[in-house]
């Protein structure tokens, strides 16, 4: 039994000296039980030889209880401690103090039948007798562990549940061939040690096929007792749990070995799919209507193998005829964890895969079509590696981009391009604030316009600030970015007139803005912005709006600062410093720039890459050791 409650302080129970209700003899290969109790206390002492001392002193019989460690309808557990030997156990008693003369039937049974199926995953039965009370009572191993009930609710690992089924397998075929229904097998019955031993508990409806029994007054029994609100074992005039009682029980008909391989299919179904077969609020409805579900059908996002998945699905036959033995359940599951693989089954699955992964490319209007073509066409090679359609089909759907692009594909992307516009943004900051770098030499120059430069100095921070605003975004604003820096390029070109330095700053700009999706997906945008950037403060000076700042005559082009008056070599080497900062900084934005979209594209093409390699080529794989 589980012991996983906290102790309390023991009591002494002592068993009295009452012989127990007879009842008929429970035969199994011809030989007889006879009763468990003993008829007399052992001696608290006994001689050496030559009866001259007393050699050794014996505790007088007993159990001392520590708590309650289980209830069901009938009965409950409790742990304790034998007394004499000093070993834990577990006593299993009756609750009902006058209990009828067909319960005390039912519970000898229950501890008969339990003690006979002598197996390591049936839990031992030591003694049988009965309390100061008179109840009846049997003691047996105390077992640790956890039930399988909620190690499928926490998600246990597959592969070790499933090496726990085939213990459960086996131990059932093993009372199937003592002629033993258990008739309430479920996960909730089903004990995983610590150490990883496993015991089918809860003997309690069991079925003996060789002794005729009253099932009638056994319904009544159970029907009137106390249930266990967690795992009740009846269900009106049933016997057994709703959702793994098989259709030909509920119908009437006596439970036989195909009964506990219905409840076997059922819990290998909760294995596989990570959900009972049947709900438990229309159990015996879906169980008449729908006896038979495939785990791969009801789950196929858990790749379920498919040599379990039709085992699973046999062993839910309607028929009980054409269900396997619990014998042929643990072979062929041991099979499975041994590594053998029906291949011709995998193959003729692997066609069907394909076959609907090109049906889904057949009709590229439908939603996510690439994608579940994708996956089908892996389920494929994975059950078919040497298929070599599939892996061409694997390879291709991998490397091309689908012609829709997913939902979830479309929200990853627009994440990529979010982190890119902060990476672009951050660096346009520093580009901005490095015209800064130059205000520290307006001391050593003659200023004619304050408020040009001003003006200038002011768009510079502004510029910045939305940059380190859209830094943080990552979303920049399409009207702002060309507006402010149109208003840039023109307080730029008062500088040095709009054909020095200045193109070299609207190149800079424009290295910058041709990475944000919208500007990169519309040509005339860029166009646009550029020619305007080039041509606006040339024709606002045509205009008179802006004082002239170059001119043309005799053969020679003058230069006009509207910013600076200049007097001769320091402006001369000014204006190469700037000339010089300002073709760095572009250099230096754009290599920026371009390393990002190199270390982007080398690692698009890596992943491109190891996706071959993973995908069998025509060339057999080499997987043994030069």
């Amino acid at each position: 039994m589980v012991d996983d409650e906290p102790g309390n302080p023991t009591q002494p129970y002592a068993p009295a000296k009452a012989d127990l209700p007879t009842e008929p003899a429970f035969e199994t290969q011809q030989d007889e039980l006879r009763p468990l109790l003993p008829t007399h206390s052992l001696p608290s002492s006994s001689l050496i030889p030559g009866g001259t001392a007393p050699a050794l002193t014996l505790p007088e019989p007993g159990y001392k209880i520590s708590r309650v460690i289980g209830r069901g309808g009938m009965g409950e557990v409790f742990a304790a401690r034998d007394a004499r030997i000093g070993r834990e156990i577990a006593i299993k008693r009756m609750k009902n103090p006058q209990p009828s003369e067909e319960a005390l039937a039912r519970f000898l049974r229950e501890a008969r039948i339990q003690a006979q199926l002598d197996h390591p995953a049936i839990v031992p039965v030591h003694e049988l007798g009965l309390d100061d009370q008179g109840r009846p009572y049997f003691t047996m191993k105390r077992c640790s562990g956890t039930t399988l009930s909620r190690l499928l609710a926490s998600g246990g690992s597959m592969q070790k549940l499933l090496r726990a089924f085939v213990d459960v397998c086996l131990a059932i075929d093993f009372a199937h061939a003592r002629g033993v229904v258990h008739r309430d097998l479920k996960p909730a019955n089903i004990l995983i040690g610590d150490y990883g031993e496993v015991y089918v508990l809860d003997w309690g409806v069991a079925r003996v096929l060789a002794e005729p029994v009253d099932e009638a007054a056994a319904r009544e029994e159970i029907a009137n007792a106390t249930p266990d609100p967690e795992h009740s074992t009846r269900s009106g005039a049933l016997l057994g749990t709703p959702g793994y009682i098989p259709p030909e029980q509920i119908q009437g008909a006596p439970a036989a070995p195909a009964a506990d391989v219905y409840a076997l299919g059922c819990i290998l179904f909760e294995i596989l799919a990570c959900e009972p077969l049947h709900p438990r609020e229309a159990a015996i409805g879906r169980t008449l209507s729908t006896p038979q579900d495939s785990p791969a059908r009801r789950r196929p996002d858990r790749q379920i193998p498919p040599e379990l998945d039709e085992l699973c699905f046999t062993a839910l036959a309607d028929e009980p005829s054409e269900r396997p033995t619990a014998r042929e359940l643990a072979d062929r599951i041991q099979a499975y964890l041994d590594g053998d693989r029906d291949l011709e089954r995998r193959r003729q699955l692997a066609a069907q895969q394909l076959a609907a992964a090109r049906d889904a490319l057949a009709n590229p209007d439908t939603a996510d079509a690439h994608v579940v073509a994708l996956r089908q066409a892996a389920r494929a090679v994975a059950l078919d590696p040497e298929s070599t359609e599939a892996t061409q089909l694997v390879s291709s759907l991998l490397l091309e981009p689908p012609k829709s692009i997913p939902t979830d594909l479309e929200a990853a992307l627009e994440h990529h391009e979010v982190q890119i516009n902060k990476d672009r943004s951050r660096r346009a900051t520093w580009a901005y604030l490095s015209v800064l770098v130059l205000t520290p030499l307006i001391p050593f120059v003659e200023i004619k316009n304050w408020v040009v430069l001003g003006a200038f100095l002011g768009c510079v921070l502004l510029c910045a600030a939305t940059s380190w605003h859209h830094a943080r975004t990552g979303r920049p604003s399409i009207p702002v970015v060309l507006v402010v820096n149109l208003a840039f390029a023109i307080l730029f070109s008062r500088l040095v007139s709009p054909f020095v330095l200045t193109p070299l700053m609207i190149c800079c700009v424009l290295a910058a803005i041709v990475t944000i999706p919208w500007l990169n997906d519309r040509t005339w945008a860029i166009v646009g912005w550029a020619a305007s950037a080039v041509m606006l403060p040339i024709v606002l000076e045509w205009l008179g709006v802006l004082p002239r700042t170059w001119s043309i005559a005799n053969g020679a082009m003058v230069i006009v600062s509207d910013i600076v008056r200049s007097h001769g070599r320091v402006e001369e080497g000014l204006l190469a410093f700037a000339n010089t900062f300002f073709t760095v900084v572009v250099a230096l934005l754009a290599l920026g720039l371009s390393r990002r979209r190199r270390m982007i594209g080398r690692m698009l093409y890596i992943h491109a890459w190891h996706l071959r390699q993973l995908v069998p080529s025509a060339k057999r794989w080499q997987t043994q050791p030069r």
